[in-house]
């Protein structure tokens, strides 16, 4: 029974931690575009090897 009120604050506290740093990646832009990097990987961007110019 002791051990709850250590293990409750400490819930509190990491729940609170885990909401502050959820809204701040919301509010930083960190979830403002999800499709660009899931597609970047899918299409070839690099021209073929015969148009690329060699120096």
């Amino acid at each position: 029974m002791d051990s709850l009120y250590i293990l409750i604050p400490i819930a509190i506290i990491f729940i609170g931690t885990a909401v502050k740093l959820f809204f701040w990646a919301v509010n930083s832009g960190q979830y403002d575009d999800l499709e660009t990097e899931g597609r970047r990987i899918l299409f070839d961007d690099d021209p073929p090897d015969d148009e690329r110019v060699e120096e």
